[in-house]
Parts: structure tokens; sequence; C-alpha cells
């Protein structure tokens, strides 16, 4: 049993373009963001791909939105792709937390598993609930090829679990992944193989 899964962030939105923390807020995409998800469409165009899953976080429908219609696909959702709950980091940046509590901010920089933001999920169990989720769609689309939109952190975390990587390096060993650019894994029972990373849509 394997999928390949090309798994793509969504597009800018209004608190990305100011580096701030979105998290499980709903928070509009910007006029880049949907430009970004057109281009990802068009990517999607002319990419075998059979089935498409986002999280149920409406920047992530949105960004699906124009690939969905160019495949002529509806778009499956899954809640255990939502990004993960910054608790009080929601809405502001690193650089605000570090400035009004920077210890909190300090621990956080040097282990952000260890030491997550007050009030948020634990990363760890956001990594878990990520990796079931994708290892539930590579089941239901064994041997096929499915887009899946959904975000930074979240799915950094997930590449970590999935790659046996320790958590705690996850931003440093993915700083980021770029706005609707995809990462491509093929995904079996007991095994992940990374095929490609941050890859532009075009």
């Amino acid at each position: 049993m394997s999928a390949t899964l090309l798994l793509a962030r969504h597009g800018q939105t209004v608190w990305h373009a100011e580096n701030r923390y979105a998290g499980v807020s709903e928070v509009p995409l910007t006029d880049e963001g949907r430009d970004q998800a057109r281009r990802l469409g068009r990517w999607a165009a002319r990419t075998p791909i059979d089935a498409i899953w986002t999280s149920t976080v409406s920047r992530a429908i949105v960004t699906a939105e124009p690939a969905a219609m160019a495949l002529n696909l509806v778009p499956q959702r899954e809640y255990d792709l939502r990004e993960c709950d910054f608790g009080v980091m929601e809405g502001r940046t690193l650089a605000e937390l570090a400035s009004e509590q920077p210890e909190a901010a300090a621990a956080f920089t040097a282990d952000p598993v260890a030491h997550p933001f007050p009030a948020a999920e634990d990363p760890r169990a956001a990594a878990l609930r990520g990796a079931a989720a994708l290892r539930r769609i590579a089941r239901e689309h064994d041997g096929a090829r499915v887009l899946v939109v959904a975000h930074n952190t979240l799915l950094r975390l997930v590449l970590c679990e999935l790659l046996s990587l320790p958590l705690r390096n996850y931003r440093r060993t993915f700083p980021a992944l770029r706005n609707t650019a995809v990462s491509e894994i093929r995904l079996g029972h007991d095994e992940c193989a990374l095929l490609s990373l941050n890859v532009p849509c075009g």
C-alpha cells in the first residue's frame, strides 16, 4: 500500500504578509495569495492528480478551489489537517512576544516542541494527528496521486514525524514551506520517502 501525496501550503494571508501566526484563526487570503492559488490551479491542470484533500480552515479550502475546478474534482476536507493552535500567539509575531515575554520567546526558539507558545497546542499531538490523517488518505487512495492543501507548521511537524526526524528541530530542518509550493512524498504502510521539497508551482 502506498500513495503519492503532493503537499501544498495555502496561499498568503493578510497575517502572513506581516509574519503573524494565523493558526486556527480564520484569516483571508491577500490578493497575492489568491494569485498563488490560481498558479497552483494551473500547475494542477498539467499534473496527474486523482484526488484533493484540504484542511477545514478556509484559507486552505479557498487555495484548493482553482485546482479542483481545473481537475473537475470535489475536494474532501480533513479536520486533523488544520493548522496548530498557537494559543496566545494567534495574530501576533514572534518579535512581539520577545518584547513582552522574552523568556517565553527564547525558550520557544531553543526548543519549540518542549516549550510551545503559552496556551498553544502540543506540537507532538499536532504531529501525530496530522501524520495519522495523511496515512488515512494514503490508505483510501492506494496507488493514486493526491493533492493535500494544508499549513506551514503542521506540515513541517508531520514531515518530521513521517521521516523519523527530531520534532524539536522542525523549524531548522524545514525553515519554511513557501505559499503554494509543493512537497512530494510517497507514503506507505510503514515507510515514507521525501521525493521533493518546497517546489514552486509556477
